[in-house]
């Protein structure tokens, strides 16, 4: 079980008080601006549109403002930025491999932004390729337990494509191949199941189990590349028991 998704669950939760809801909100607006000018702004033919939507609603991101970013995104209305997509590669303390994923309009902002946050937590940045290939790319669907079994989830997802359910704690996290994203979400909607998120993400291959101290450092280094508006997602190959999660928290 992934440290880093169970702490993912934590940080969600955590990322919405006041201090912090203003840059969730800009990160998936701008999520959304990027999904309408690839594949355009009708929800229904635009999958990863729907699910930017999607996770920006269950986000309480304000209607009007979703709506806006749709038709910046999709040319209905002017101010869209032409955002980049980039992919920084580094490594933690211990050896613990990061992957940074940035939407900006400005390159060397955010390459700025994000070498400061490694040299400054103890990290280091690394050469293209010599991070990403302990990745691949996978679909990640959160749903919440709420009325909802693990039987429930699997009888719904198995047929569709999915790799596995995990038990999260207070929701099952079901993987499956980037390519089959979609129709597993469409078959948790067709069962009537809710989900919280539906995203493609970096997992990890393997993972390095981490103590206490070893935790705080890295989760130390990730908040510093989150703080960036740069940055959408970080990834790190590192897990942790419940005991220093637990330890974490306290």
């Amino acid at each position: 079980m992934s440290g880093h998704s169970k702490w993912a669950t934590t940080k969600h939760k955590k990322a919405l008080v006041d201090a912090k809801r203003g840059k969730l909100f800009a990160k998936l607006i701008k999520n959304i601006e990027v999904a309408a000018r690839t594949g355009g702004g009708d929800l229904a033919g635009n999958p990863t549109l729907y699910d930017a939507v999607q996770k920006a609603k269950k986000s309480s991101v304000p209607s009007d403002n979703i709506d806006r970013a749709v038709k910046r995104g999709s040319g209905a209305e002017a101010g869209g930025a032409e955002y980049q997509s980039i992919l920084y590669e580094g490594y933690g303390s211990g050896g613990i491999a990061v992957l940074v994923e940035c939407l900006t309009d400005n390159r060397n902002r955010a390459a700025s932004d994000v070498r400061v946050a490694f040299t400054r937590n103890g990290g280091q940045m690394a050469d293209p390729g010599s991070v990403a290939y302990l990745f691949s790319r996978k679909g990640v669907i959160v749903v919440p337990k709420e009325g909802t079994s693990e039987d429930d989830v699997m009888e719904a997802v198995l047929d569709a494509g999915a790799e596995e359910v995990t038990d999260e704690g207070d929701s099952f996290e079901v993987l499956t191949e980037a390519t089959d994203l979609v129709p597993v979400r469409q078959a948790l909607q067709d069962a009537g199941i809710e989900y919280d998120s539906a995203d493609v993400v970096f997992h990890p291959a393997t993972e390095i189990e981490v103590d206490v101290e070893g935790a705080r450092t890295i989760m130390r280094l990730i908040d510093a590349l989150e703080d960036s508006d740069d940055v959408q997602n970080v990834y790190a190959n590192f897990t942790a028991s419940d005991e220093v999660l637990a330890a974490l928290d306290g």
